[in-house]
């Protein structure tokens, strides 16, 4: 089996090219155009616990990308993508709409344990494989103007749980257990395991 040369990251996260490029993968960006509804991918279904929605998005990312690499007639490749969700206890903390949501979001995560579940999937045309990275996380207990300056820096924006681990945030989290580039968006060994069964050398 010849390996492949590159895979297409179906992703617009600079972590994950980040953490691609540390496993020295080479990879090329294969994002939805103006015509697809990325966001309606990631819509929660009523009553959807984390573990299913996280599993269930990256599916869907992967099916819309593999599409998208058919339609354009692309050279084929495995095609890798990543999804990153927050959980405290049940309830989904997804990204927040505004400042007010993301204030809302930090105040529920001060003084509190929570998960953090990103899903991987890489496929081709003929082979999936899917895994999934559960880590903890540890917020110390947040004041209000903590808060404040934090969600004014503006990182908050744009991030599930409104906040990134690898950011300011990091002086307010006690206590991490699991993979840090899994709460990233991709966790390194998890993804190693699945480029590996895709003839990757990692």
């Amino acid at each position: 089996m010849t390996s492949p040369s590159f895979v297409y990251l179906a992703s617009q996260s600079p972590r994950r090219r980040q953490l691609l490029e540390q496993l020295g993968i080479a990879y090329e960006l294969l994002l939805p155009d103006a015509s697809e509804d990325a966001e309606a991918l990631e819509v929660v279904l009523a009553g959807e616990v984390p573990k299913a929605y996280v599993q269930r998005v990256t599916g869907l990312k992967l099916q819309a990308a593999l599409a998208r690499m058919k339609q354009r007639g692309l050279p084929a490749a495995p095609v890798l993508c990543s999804d990153t969700t927050v959980a405290l206890g049940k309830t989904i903390l997804g990204k927040p709409d505004d400042a007010a949501h993301a204030h809302d979001m930090l105040a529920r995560l001060s003084g509190h344990t929570h998960r953090v579940l990103t899903a991987v999937a890489i496929g081709t045309a003929r082979k999936q494989r899917h895994t999934l990275s559960v880590s903890q996380v540890r917020f110390a207990p947040l004041t209000r103007t903590q808060i404040q300056h934090y969600v004014a820096s503006g990182e908050p924006m744009g991030k599930a749980g409104a906040y990134a681990v690898q950011g300011r945030a990091a002086a307010y989290i006690e206590h991490i257990s699991g993979s840090y580039s899994g709460i990233m968006g991709l966790p390194m060994f998890e993804t190693a395991q699945l480029l590996r069964q895709f003839g990757f050398k990692v």
